[in-house]
């Protein structure tokens, strides 16, 4: 396991980038650098379901929020998949990433926001997710900063 760190300085106060992050909409605009019409669906609670999907809503990744302190900080902990419309956790693929995190930090300071991500995945996908951070870092500050 890898971890991937991601920043970028928006000109922006927390709460709107939040809102871009995590909004429905919006977020499909920046989570399309991860995968084309990929959403997530989530009850917004620490120990409840969040399910990170793609476009037909049947694979995904399923997840828990470990920390949230809203516009500030969420950390997602990665306990499994969704194959086929089917909750997966007890597979090997799965152990060698199951608990995995990924953070997104906020930290306001006079007339921008630096945003963070700090992601934890295989050594494999690692040159992927980082061009994929990238690209969707790049998109989220055009939202931010257009808005």
């Amino acid at each position: 396991m890898v971890t991937i760190i991601h920043e970028t300085d928006i000109k922006a106060p927390a709460e709107k980038i939040w809102h871009i992050l995590w909004n429905g909409d919006t977020y499909r605009k920046w989570a399309n650098c991860f995968s084309e019409g990929s959403y997530y669906e989530s009850d917004w609670q620490v120990g409840g379901k969040t399910l990170f999907l793609d476009s037909a809503g049947k694979n995904g990744m399923l997840s828990t929020i470990e920390t949230l302190n809203a516009p500030f900080e969420v950390v997602f902990k990665h306990l499994g998949f969704l194959k086929d419309g089917e909750e997966v956790f007890n597979t090997k693929e799965v152990a060698e990433w199951s608990g995995a995190q990924e953070k997104y930090i906020l930290t306001e300071f006079p007339g921008y926001t630096k945003l963070t991500a700090k992601t934890q995945t295989m050594q494999e996908y690692e040159d992927y997710m980082k061009n994929a951070f990238h690209q969707a870092f790049e998109k989220i500050k055009e939202l931010a900063e257009a808005q």
